[in-house]
């Protein structure tokens, strides 16, 4: 037993109590130092640092979560103030809903797009900065850069650059003959518009992820690869990619599981526009929750069918990884 948290509740209880401790009184002093004495230990030491971090994702995690299942069967406006038990209601209305459909096309779609650039560009861009000189490390900070950027001021900045009358992009363009081209109205263009904005924010964090594998794949194998004839791309082939396949199926989860949650590029660009060809699942949430009638009850109900089938996705990769270790 802890000889200080014997001491502490030794001390608190002679002031407590004047008397000899009762058989009950003795159990809890005896509770007590316990457990002074396991949040004193390595192990309790280190749930009290997380207990920050627990709270934090009770707060804005799982207790939203469970109140959006629970909202998903009420038919509740946006101020909460009334709610009327609808059962499965919103989820019939939500798979004949053609605007909700369309959204789940358009989130496909541009996860389609995004998810392998980010990630089999990464992995290539990757293989060719990992070496730790001055050159690479300055084309690392570069690709990071937007990474540590408001995803608000990423979407002004691309929507001035490539605004149809005054971007720098559409003016460069015109120049060359080729007229001034609507990248944010053009219903055949704008959703990779929006993906390449979408990939140009954050293919750093997945170049860098991928440089940190590559680093610490063991040099030896290298060495006998490079002995038995491989060049530079038999290597890359042979020993990088095997070597970082634990990498490849964190960054594929992450990345798609992102992609399907797509907003504030949307949001902040598009709004979905035009003629909802931008449109993405959670932006679609959005709109139901905070307009179109405030429904807060509908939009749980959207956001529970994306829950489930970004964890089936998950689920099934996760699957996929663990059968290859």
């Amino acid at each position: 037993m802890n000889n200080f948290a014997q001491e502490f509740v030794d001390a608190g209880w002679e002031q407590k109590c004047s008397q000899p401790l009762r058989k009950d009184d003795q159990m809890n002093k005896n509770s007590i130092v316990k457990l002074f004495g396991y949040f004193q230990s390595a192990e309790g030491s280190a749930y009290i640092f997380l207990l920050p971090s627990i709270i934090l994702l009770l707060m804005f995690n799982i207790i939203p979560l469970l109140m959006a299942f629970g909202l998903s069967f009420f038919d509740v406006p946006m101020t909460l103030d009334s709610a009327k038990f609808i059962g499965i209601e919103n989820f019939r209305d939500a798979f004949s809903d053609s605007r909700f459909i369309n959204s789940l096309k358009v989130t496909a779609i541009f996860t389609a797009i995004e998810v392998p650039v980010q990630v089999f560009g990464a992995m290539i861009v990757a293989a060719f900065i990992a070496k730790n000189d001055l050159k690479n490390k300055f084309f690392r900070a570069i690709y990071f850069l937007p990474v540590i950027c408001s995803a608000t001021a990423i979407g002004i900045m691309w929507k001035m650059i490539l605004h149809s009358n005054v971007g720098f992009f559409t003016y460069a363009l015109s120049t060359m003959g080729l007229g001034r081209i609507n990248f944010f109205n053009d219903v055949h263009l704008t959703i990779f518009t929006v993906a390449f904005i979408s990939i140009w924010r954050s293919f750093g964090i997945s170049a860098i992820i991928y440089v940190t594998a590559i680093q610490n794949v063991n040099s030896s194998l290298y060495e006998a690869a490079k002995m038995d004839g491989a060049g530079s791309l038999m290597q890359f082939l042979n020993v990088t990619v095997p070597s970082i396949r634990p990498t490849f199926w964190f960054i594929l989860m992450t990345r798609f599981a992102g992609s399907l949650q797509i907003f504030d590029i949307v949001f902040m660009t598009t709004n979905g526009g035009p003629n909802y060809t931008t449109e993405s699942t959670v932006t679609y949430v959005y709109s139901r929750a905070f307009s179109s009638g405030s429904q807060m009850g509908y939009a749980s109900t959207l956001s529970v069918i994306l829950f489930v089938v970004i964890m089936i996705v998950t689920v099934i990769m996760n699957k996929r990884m663990n059968a290859e270790e």
